[in-house]
């Protein structure tokens, strides 16, 4: 457990000069899901609709938000995203009261991005409609894959009927959304990849993030293997995404995003260019600059652990200050996921670090090809994308 430290202790003196403060977002966590998916490492909590404590938990939420207000005092949040576990098994009525008590604490943007995460099993007509009513302005459904055999072996509760009605009351509810899928799934084929992102694209999404099936440690499937597609098999499913997505207008602007212009997800955007993020709920992550040192802090994880803290004023679990050595790695494993790669000038405003910091790191990604410099820009090149993993690590600290 951190004790609280005293907002002097954020204002001291430290071995970072950051001459302004990135943008900020707000990030809120829901942590329950109807079941845990055997892939999922995520926070999440398994619990029955009839039995989530909906109130305790905004109450908690509003608490932690308040105990935090102090460290973000007069900064304006230009996006917040609710995510979780499944957000959507929160009422609209549960939703509406979040945002309203999030906007009489923080100055909210006028016209700021708000997305909620939600999946098709936990959808019935006119809910996404009566988010939209609360507030939201962005939903981002879960899908995954729209083929029943697929969803069955990575644990969704949902169906392809229930995936089609949801994407389809998305469409008529949300002038912008995001669907995710899956790919390289346990006896996926090309042919059936092709089916899958088919059948999204019918649906004109504005956005669409697509993930590669990982197995991560402490999961079901990290317990229990599935067999998955060849390497090469995964490599040429990616390359048939992004062949369909830029067949459509889908950009490829991130790793694992694509987007229609004037669609590209704001709040993720914030993460990626290294800006600032408070996070609230069960486990949920903060990343705070000030004018001397850059923070992170993560709160209780155990939802009721959670809320008994947060209620206290403690939500809190752990809050130190990033080292500067970690924080060129900690940037260019932000940065290098866009497309557009970054400038050189806002490295320094986002780490008040110079640029011979990242000098070396950047001499032999350019030697080995990975990236490309143009006068004072960074991007990564198309092998840079294919070994994103490698890249990142020639900034990692000695």
């Amino acid at each position: 457990m951190t004790s609280p430290r005293d907002i002097q202790h954020y204002m001291r003196p430290g071995l970072l000069q950051l001459a302004s403060l990135p943008p900020l977002s707000l990030y809120v966590h829901l942590p329950w899901c109807l079941r845990k998916c055997p892939y999922c490492d995520f926070n999440s909590h398994e619990m029955k609709v009839g039995e989530l404590p909906e109130q305790r938990y905004i109450d908690a939420l509003v608490a932690d938000l308040e105990a935090a207000l102090p460290l973000v005092w007069g900064r304006t949040v230009h996006s917040i995203f609710i995510g979780g576990g499944t957000p959507s098994l929160f009422s609209p009525g549960g939703i509406d009261r979040l945002l309203s008590d999030i906007r009489a604490r923080l100055r909210v943007e006028a016209d700021c991005e708000i997305t909620l995460e939600a999946n098709p099993g936990t959808f019935e007509k006119e809910r996404f409609r009566a988010f939209r009513a609360a507030g939201v302005t962005r939903l981002s459904i879960g899908v995954q894959s729209f083929d029943d055999g697929h969803l069955k072996a990575l644990g969704r509760v949902h169906d392809r009927a229930q995936a089609l009605a949801a994407v389809q009351e998305a469409a008529q509810a949300f002038e912008t959304f995001n669907l995710d899928i899956m790919y390289a799934l346990p006896g996926q084929t090309l042919a059936g990849l092709e089916r899958d992102l088919e059948t999204a694209l019918a649906f004109a999404p504005p956005h669409l993030s697509v993930y590669h099936l990982t197995i991560e440690p402490n999961t079901w499937f990290a317990k229990h293997p599935p067999a998955l597609p060849e390497g090469d098999d995964a490599y040429a499913m990616l390359d048939r995404i992004t062949e369909m997505t830029a067949a459509v207008g889908l950009a490829r602007y991130e790793v694992s995003a694509y987007a229609r212009k004037g669609h590209q997800c704001m709040h993720n955007g914030n993460y990626w260019q290294f800006g600032d993020y408070l996070g609230i709920g069960a486990g949920a992550h903060s990343k705070l600059s000030f004018a001397h040192r850059i923070v992170r802090q993560v709160r209780y994880r155990e939802p009721r652990l959670y809320m008994d803290n947060a209620l206290a004023g403690r939500a809190v679990a752990q809050d130190e200050d990033v080292r500067r050595a970690d924080l060129p790695f900690e940037y260019m494993l932000n940065a290098l996921r866009l497309r557009a790669g970054f400038a050189l000038q806002d490295f320094c405003e986002r780490t008040g670090l110079p640029v011979t910091a990242i000098a070396r790191g950047l001499e032999e990604a350019e030697r080995k090809g990975l990236v490309v410099r143009d006068m004072g820009h960074v991007r990564p090149t198309e092998r840079g994308f294919d070994f994103l993993s490698d890249l990142q690590a020639l900034f990692l600290a000695d």
